[in-house]
Order: C-alpha cells, then sequence, then structure tokens
C-alpha cells in the first residue's frame, strides 16, 4: 500500500482545533479529558488472532506509558493520516472480505473493516515517528449495542479519537460512543476496561461503513 502523500491538505478547520485546544487552562478544565481506566480486560479474539499471525506486530514488552505532547506539526501529522486511511481503503465486511465473522489484518488489498483502519492507523503513525504508547487500539458501543473499534491517541490536550465512521478527529467526550476497553499504555497485549461515566449511546453523522 502507498505512503500518505505528504501533500495532503489538512484545512483550516484543523488549525483551528489545535488552536482552541491550546488558548487556555479554564476552557481544559470544564472536559473530561481523559477516561477512567479500570481493571485489566480481555483481549479481543481478533487482536489475539492478529498477534499470532503477526507477532512481531505486537512484540516489545512492558514499556513506560507516555502522552504526546499536541504540537501543531502533531495534529497536522494525525489529520492528515487520518483522513488518508479513511479515503483510501473501502468498507467491507470481514465476513464478505475473509468468510469469517472477525479478522483483524491489515487492509493491504485496499479492503477492511473497523479494526483494520485501527492498525492501518497505528502502524503509520508509528511509522512517522509517534509512541506506540500513544496509540491505543479501543472497543467501543454504537446506539444499537453492536461492537465498533477506534483508535484513541493520547496527548496532554486530552484522548482524540480516530474513527472510519466519522471524517473530523474528536475527543473521546465528543464521539457519544460508550467506551468498553482498549490496550493498556504499558503493554499492548494488556487490555483494561474503561469506565465511561455516560450513557452508553453512540451517533454516526457521517455515512455508516459496513464493519
Amino acid at each position: 500500500m502507498k505512503l500518505v502523500p505528504k501533500g495532503t491538505p489538512v484545512g483550516l478547520a484543523a488549525f483551528a482545533i489545535i488552536a482552541a485546544l491550546t488558548s487556555g487552562a479554564a476552557a481544559a478544565s470544564e472536559r473530561v479529558l481523559f477516561a477512567a481506566i479500570g481493571e485489566t480486560s480481555r483481549a479481543p479474539i481478533g487482536w489475539i488472532e492478529f498477534c499470532a499471525a503477526n507477532p512481531k506486530e505486537c512484540s516489545g514488552g512492558e514499556t513506560i506509558p507516555h502522552d504526546v505532547v499536541m504540537s501543531g506539526k502533531a495534529w497536522k501529522d494525525l489529520v492528515r493520516i487520518n483522513k488518508w486511511v479513511n479515503e483510501t481503503v473501502k468498507p467491507i465486511t470481514d465476513l464478505d472480505h475473509w468468510g469469517t465473522v472477525e479478522k483483524w489484518s491489515y487492509p493491504e488489498d485496499g479492503y477492511g473493516d473497523c479494526e483494520d483502519y485501527v492498525l492501518l492507523k497505528r502502524k503509520l503513525l508509528i511509522q512517522a515517528g509517534w509512541p506506540r504508547e500513544a496509540l491505543l487500539v479501543t472497543v467501543v458501543r454504537e446506539r444499537n449495542g453492536d461492537g465498533h473499534a477506534v483508535l484513541t491517541v493520547k496527548t496532554d490536550k486530552g484522548e482524540f479519537v480516530l474513527d472510519n465512521q466519522h471524517p473530523e478527529i474528536l475527543l473521546w467526550t465528543e464521539t457519544n460512543y460508550r467506551f468498553v476497553k482498549r490496550q493498556s499504555q504499558a503493554d499492548p497485549n494488556v487490555w483494561v476496561s474503561l469506565g465511561d461515566p455516560r450513557p452508553a449511546v453512540a451517533t454516526a453523522t457521517s455515512p455508516r461503513a459496513e464493519r
């Protein structure tokens, strides 16, 4: 698969968002910037099977948790990679793609479901120099109860969500998803439950992509 074109436009909206995030501590203090972490949880079977098939992608063991400093350049890179993956990969269910209900893989043929979008975004961001500890595969639930996967990016300005069902990058509290569990920052093979105090509802403001 081709690498992300460096010239992909970001748009004025992205710069407006990052400017707003850095405009003052008072506004930030009114947000719930970070999700509450609960007990250790069982890793999704898709992740376990992905690691069995791609052991080098899941190696490394325990490390020190690390959040990204959300600078203007970091935001620009985040928007560029998120936009490129969302526009390049075509949505398809695992059943139609592989003949199985659940299979996590890189969308090397240009097709994938939500987990595949997440894995590719995570990979490209790591290749771009982002710390793996700040890029967390996350399981959420939609309004109808269906499971869905997004990429949580932990920064000093809060936790941002990269989603194939939404063109914009949002703070986790702006998504309206019910957050279930995600990778631990210390070890990608350890998963932790998430204590989301908000109602278990979800909305998709962009056309829903099949998974």
